[in-house]
């Protein structure tokens, strides 16, 4: 197995879950996805039946309903991190924000994945990557875009009064007595 592959939990539209290894993007071919399981054997899964894949920290196999611990599907506050603040529901009708990237990542993703990648609101949890195909969304919407804080303009340097001080001096000489 290669260094690219990650080790991912698909959930599928059934609420089933498979662990496996999957490259990091790019792994979309004619419509499904060959998940490398556990056993080393190749499952293609049909796209239609992905609801989405999350990239682990690790398998948590004894925890069957929620391997992935993605809890938090929300964000509390604005995101620190830049990225475009997406809501996402799925058919199901459930909902996940993250954010995805601002650069030509993002169409790529599009084209070549049939999908969307987006850092999850708790980047703490287990999960520290989504992966949406846009078959298993019903509604996407874009809620805000989060840039870095502008630098405010430095303020033109005000006159020294120093400079005028030494300037005015009368010479030791000149001054009566």
């Amino acid at each position: 197995m290669s260094s690219a592959h990650k080790k991912v939990i698909v959930r599928r539209t059934t609420n089933e879950t498979l662990p496996g290894y999957l490259p990091l993007s790019g792994f979309v071919h004619a419509g499904s996805v060959p998940l490398l399981d556990l056993e080393g054997r190749v499952i293609p899964i049909n796209l239609n039946d992905i609801k989405h894949v999350c990239y682990v920290r690790d398998f948590n196999l004894n925890d069957s309903a929620n391997p992935e611990r993605l809890t938090r599907r929300t964000f509390l506050a604005r995101p620190r991190a830049e990225g475009l603040w997406v809501r996402m529901t799925f058919r199901a009708g459930d909902v996940l924000e993250g954010l995805a990237a601002t650069d030509l990542s993002l169409a790529d993703d599009l084209i070549h994945d049939a999908g969307l990648f987006v850092t999850p609101p708790d980047t703490r949890s287990n999960t520290q990557r989504v992966y949406v195909p846009r078959i298993a969304l019903s509604e996407l919407q874009l809620v805000a875009v989060i840039t870095a804080p502008s630098r405010k303009k430095p303020l033109p340097a005000l006159p020294s009064l120093q400079e005028d001080l030494f300037n005015s001096m009368v010479p030791p000489n000149t001054r009566p007595n």
